[in-house]
Parts: structure tokens; C-alpha cells; sequence
């Protein structure tokens, strides 16, 4: 019996691996020539049509997607065919230059976006107005706080999109990628563009609204609520979280549906940190951890802008771009209708207050 040596294991895995790698290599080939034959055979074959102005036009039928005759078609198979092509639009993914096909990543990636948004201007924004409102001392450096949060609200938002470029993208995510990530350097994880950093930023851009709503809805709350809570041996805190906020929500909301109506049509920011042309893999899938932060992410103004004006074909790109604005306007619609609807319920339960 001859016992086998690390080399030997070694020399039999190596055999093992190339072996494995020529038989990968041999059906790839027959797959690469099957390919190939299938082209052959769409290319085969091609239709000609005749256009209104009697010019005929030859085309192979493999670049066929769809074909219908609207002249034929009665009212009700029109309005299916409508409703077909809406829906097409809604669900499907871009394709030729993202002037044909859907625009579902782009509504997701919006969507997406704003929500996380939401998540992170409200809870800091609402904290800063409680201090300056509740806790801080009335004087000169509480009142240049507050012109300088009247100041931030109008800086330009491209300005917003190079701090964050400078300050989530790289500073914070080169260093996670250097804390956590590090056996993926020199390709970044977190220190390039996402989804997360976007998101940030336009939160960043959007507090200032937030802060001003607020306080405004704090200031609406009655002096009498306040001192009934602390007579009643509430101490300020229990009073601010189970008395003054609830009543000051419709305020907090009232700025929440300011933010998210100007975050949601914002580009320049979001070019800088994060959207892309075309996405290939959602923020969200059935991966773990599922949710993918780090991704980059199409969104609706940045596709309008991409496809009205980067577009190879003008013409083609028209209805694209109608379409595209028309779903960025209901999805603003649809996220404001949302939060009236949670505002107008939090002043019917706090129908005794002044807001």
C-alpha cells in the first residue's frame, strides 16, 4: 500500500478541473452552433409591407415583435389593444434604446426611492423642529438655525448632488467598503453609486421642508394642551411624544407630501449618486439579503431626460416620452394622494386641536 502524497491530490484535482473545463468547452461550442443556426433561420425568412405612401419596406421577421391591422379593428378590440399596450408599458422592461418596451424598472426605482426617502427625512427632520421648537433656547443662534434651514431649502439641487457624491458615495461608502468590504477592492461595494446614497441625498435636499412643517404644526398645537399634560404629572417628554406630536401630524404630513412632490421629479442629484440608463437587476429580488441598497437604479425624470434627449431617434423616442411623464405625474399624484389621505385621518382623531 502506497499512501498518497498533498502533490499527488493535487496533480488528480488539477486532472479533475482541466477535464471538467474541456467538456464546459464542448458544449458551449455545440450550443454557440445551435445559436447560430436558429439565426440563420429567422434571418431566413423576411416580409415586405407597403406604407401609406406606397413605398414598400422589407423587414426579416425575426425583428417582428408584434403585429396588428388598427384599420380593421373595431372600437372594443381598440380600447383592448389600448389597454394591452398600457399595461405592456407598466410591466415589461426597456428595450432598443429604451424607446420600446416598459418602463417597470424606472416606476420601481422611483418608488423605491422616495419611500426610502421618506424613512430618512422624517424621523431627523421632525427631531430637529422639536429642539428648535421645544427644547432649544430662544436667541440669536436659534434664529440663525432657522435662517440657515429657510437658506439650505434653496440651494440648488445640483449642489445637493455633489455633497452627496463627495460625502455618502465616497467618504462613507469608501469606508465601508474598506471596513466590511474589502476582499471585493478595488471595485467598490458601497463606495460608488446606489440606490441608498440617492436617497440620502435627496433627503438631505428635502429636510429643510420638513423642518419648517413641522415646526409650523407644533406651533399650531393650543398652550392648553401642554399645560394640562404637565398638571396632570406628565413630564415634558410623555407630554411632547402622547399629546404635542399627535396633534402636530397633520403638519408633519403636510411637510412629508412637500418633500416627496419635490424629490420625486429631482435628476440632477440623482445622476451624480446613483441612476443609471439601464438597470439590469432590480434594488429588491428573491437574493438574500433581498434588499440590495448598494444597486444602481433607473428613475423616471432621469429616463424623460435620457430618452427625450440622448435618444438616436427623435421621432421614435416622442411617445416614450409622453408616456413617461404621464406616469411620473401619477406616481407623484398617487404618493401625495397617500399622505393627505393618512393627514386628513390624523385631523379627524385630533378634531380638538387648531390645526
Amino acid at each position: 500500500m502506497f499512501a498518497r502524497t498533498p502533490g499527488t491530490f493535487r496533480s488528480l484535482e488539477s486532472a479533475n478541473i482541466k477535464r471538467q473545463v474541456k467538456e464546459a468547452e464542448a458544449s458551449y461550442e455545440l450550443l454557440n452552433q445551435q445559436l447560430l443556426d436558429l439565426y440563420d433561420q429567422l434571418n431566413r425568412y423576411r416580409v415586405t409591407l407597403v406604407d401609406v405612401n406606397g413605398r414598400e419596406k422589407s423587414l426579416p421577421v425575426a425583428t417582428l415583435i408584434q403585429a396588428w391591422v388598427p384599420n380593421s379593428m373595431g372600437i372594443p378590440e381598440k380600447i383592448i389593444m389600448y389597454v394591452k399596450n398600457f399595461w405592456t408599458v407598466l410591466s415589461a422592461e426597456p428595450r432598443e434604446a429604451n424607446t420600446e418596451g416598459g418602463i417597470f424598472p424606472a416606476i420601481f426605482g422611483t418608488v423605491m426611492m422616495v419611500l426610502i426617502m421618506s424613512v430618512a427625512v422624517v424621523p431627523f427632520g421632525v427631531l430637529a423642529a422639536v429642539y428648535l421648537k421645544e427644547y432649544a433656547r430662544q436667541g440669536v443662534l436659534t434664529q440663525m438655525i432657522r435662517i440657515a434651514v429657510n437658506n439650505l431649502a434653496g440651494v440648488p439641487s445640483i449642489v445637493f448632488g455633489v455633497f452627496g457624491l463627495g460625502f455618502f458615495v465616497y467618504a462613507v461608502g469608501g469606508t465601508i467598503d474598506q471596513l466590511f468590504f474589502s476582499e471585493a477592492l478595488p471595485n467598490p461595494t458601497y463606495g460608488t453609486g446606489g440606490i441608498l446614497w440617492a436617497s440620502l441625498t435627496l433627503a438631505l435636499m428635502t429636510v429643510p421642508v420638513v423642518i419648517v412643517a413641522t415646526e409650523e404644526g407644533l406651533s399650531a398645537v393650543p398652550r392648553e394642551y401642554r399645560e394640562g399634560s404637565l398638571g396632570l404629572g406628565a413630564t415634558k417628554l410623555e407630554s411632547l411624544i402622547r399629546v404635542v406630536l399627535p396633534c402636530a401630524m397633520p403638519g408633519i404630513l403636510t411637510g412629508l407630501i412637500l418633500a416627496v412632490s419635490r424629490a420625486t421629479g429631482e435628476v440632477a442629484p440623482l445622476m451624480l449618486t446613483g441612476v443609471v440608463k439601464l438597470a439590469p437587476s432590480l434594488p429588491v429580488d428573491s437574493f438574500f439579503p433581498f434588499v440590495h441598497l448598494d444597486r444602481k437604479f433607473m428613475h423616471l425624470g432621469f429616463h424623460i431626460y435620457d430618452v427625450g434627449f440622448q435618444s438616436p431617434n427623435v421621432e421614435a423616442a416622442k411617445p416614450m416620452v409622453y408616456v413617461t411623464t404621464f406616469i411620473l405625474v401619477l406616481v407623484v399624484i398617487l404618493l401625495n394622494m397617500a399622505a393627505i389621505a393618512l393627514r386628513t385621518r390624523m385631523r379627524r382623531r385630533y378634531a380638538g386641536s387648531a390645526i
